[in-house]
């Protein structure tokens, strides 16, 4: 018994013994837990953030590996990064090309004509011609015509006879045979007012006999589009009796979505091709672009005149048309490289060091693969035209805010000298020494309206060639000293 309370002693003092162990065990690994760094360290003492796919970079994970959401490794993000005074978003250069990046340059290009569109051919509804009744009758003869026929200028429509005028015209021959020229001149005087033509009046003239029926003729040639006389049937003075449609020219109505109608003028030239004659090319110009816009499709109909020698355009056939204007001149950047987010336009600007920073523009027109840049750049600035979605949404994330159209631009290339952020157009009033006063445009980016205004000019050279009058398109900054004409050239004729 005394044996049992002395094992049972010591094996309660082991228990105690062993407790005590592992609590010092278990507080020391809570301890060494604890005391673990918050963030990894690379190689050189950069400390990282955590680690991102650039395909997604609003997911962070806490350790690198494999992307679960690309077959790609994840992107150390480093706490220096975002300490970092510098601004834009920096790229280690070894990854752009993994980033599918590609750099485009600002340049100044010729910016040529992309604006088609489809539309039919109509007749032109100015040239028509209405034949009416002059005096009331009935129909004695029609000829063979019917609507749709084309006609000449002078095709006999139809013989009416006019009994009231066979009165008249016996009063007039016995007036004359009685030879007072007071008489016969009034009584002349009352069958021209009677609605007879001059050329019967001649006739009875010539014959001394009175001519009661009178040949009803199209004034115009053309195609009938509507015949409302018939044999035998009575007509009343001033009733129409035919409608003639000429087919000198003809109106080809093209639907033009209402994004281009900017971009377009009456009395602009406009290019046709058709089907029904393959490698023939015919000229035109806008008459006129009907104000109303279709709802359901959103375009408004732009009207071509086209002249139709031999009448070979005809109404009814489909048409397309090249409204462009001729080639010019303009600041280029690939359109691909653009970001239109709905309220502005952006592209990505490539910074020295492998650094990427958003810049606000203003766009003008587009074709060929290349969109016009008003402001917001500088010729000879490098910009991202691949890729640049991915560096957007890292700025994004970074709150890096985007260069401002009013904001300094790059300093360009030597061989790529300024076009100046800002362009526009105007007439010279006057030149002296190195300034120029121009009577320019509205400035859009700059909220200026069209108005005359003093420039300094970059460099007194290029104003040689020319005087007070000419129209110009100029390219300037917003320098401390004021606006300062960088470029300088001759509008192009339109």
């Amino acid at each position: 018994m005394k044996f049992d309370m002395t094992s049972r002693a010591q094996l309660g003092t082991a228990a105690a013994a062993l407790a005590l162990a592992a609590g010092a065990l278990g507080y020391g690994l809570a301890t060494w837990r604890h005391e673990d760094p918050p963030a990894a360290t690379a190689q050189g003492g950069r400390k990282i953030l955590y680690w991102y796919d650039p395909m997604v970079p609003s997911q962070h994970f806490d350790k690198p590996g494999k992307s679960p959401f690309m077959d790609m490794e994840l992107v150390p993000k480093y706490a220096d990064e975002a300490a970092s005074g510098e601004t834009g978003v920096a790229i280690d250069p070894a990854r752009t090309q993994s980033l599918g990046l590609r750099i485009a340059e600002a340049r100044t290009g010729t910016l040529g004509s992309s604006l088609t569109a489809t539309g039919t051919i109509e007749f032109n509804e100015r040239d028509v011609a209405i034949v009416q009744a002059r005096t009331g009758g009935f129909v004695q003869r029609v000829y063979a015509r019917a609507p749709g026929d084309v006609i000449g200028a002078g095709a006999p429509l139809a013989d009416i006879l006019v009994p009231e005028w066979a009165g008249a015209q016996a009063e007039y021959l016995a007036v004359r045979r009685i030879g007072d020229a007071g008489l016969a001149h009034a009584a002349r005087q009352r069958l021209l007012l009677l609605g007879m033509p001059a050329g019967t009046v001649a006739a009875v003239e010539r014959s001394g006999r009175p001519h009661n029926v009178v040949t009803i003729s199209a004034p115009t040639g053309g195609t009938i589009k509507t015949l409302g006389v018939r044999a035998g049937m009575t007509v009343a003075s001033g009733q129409t009796l035919a409608e003639v449609n000429g087919l000198g020219t003809v109106w080809l109505n093209a639907a033009v979505p209402e994004a281009m109608a900017g971009r377009l003028r009456p009395g602009q030239s406009a290019t046709a091709t058709l089907a029904a004659y393959p490698g023939e090319r015919f000229m035109g110009r806008i008459a006129a672009i009907l104000p109303s816009v279709a709802a359901e499709s959103r375009t408004l109909t732009v009207r071509i005149e086209l002249p139709n020698r031999a009448g070979r355009l005809r109404p009814g056939m489909f048409a397309s048309v090249d409204l462009g204007r001729a080639a010019r001149s303009a600041l280029l950047v690939p359109s691909e490289a653009i970001i239109r987010t709905g309220k502005r336009a952006l592209v990505m600007l490539a910074l020295p060091q492998g650094r990427y920073r958003p810049a606000e523009v203003q766009t003008g027109a587009e074709a060929g693969g290349q969109t016009e840049i008003l402001a917001g750049l500088a010729e000879g600035e490098k910009i991202v035209a691949s890729g640049q979605f991915l560096i957007d949404s890292e700025a994004n994330l970074s709150g890096i805010e985007a260069r401002p159209i009013s904001g300094p631009a790059a300093t360009p290339r030597a061989e790529a000298p300024s076009t100046g952020a800002y362009r526009t157009n105007g007439r010279i009033e006057s030149i002296s020494g190195d300034r120029i006063t121009l009577s320019h445009a509205a400035v859009p980016a700059l909220k200026w309206p069209a108005m005359t205004m003093t420039f300094k000019l970059g460099s007194p050279a290029l104003a040689r060639g020319f005087k007070k009058g000419d129209r110009v398109v100029f390219g300037f900054d917003q320098a401390a000293e004021g606006p300062v004409v960088r470029t300088l050239s001759r509008e192009a004729a339109r």
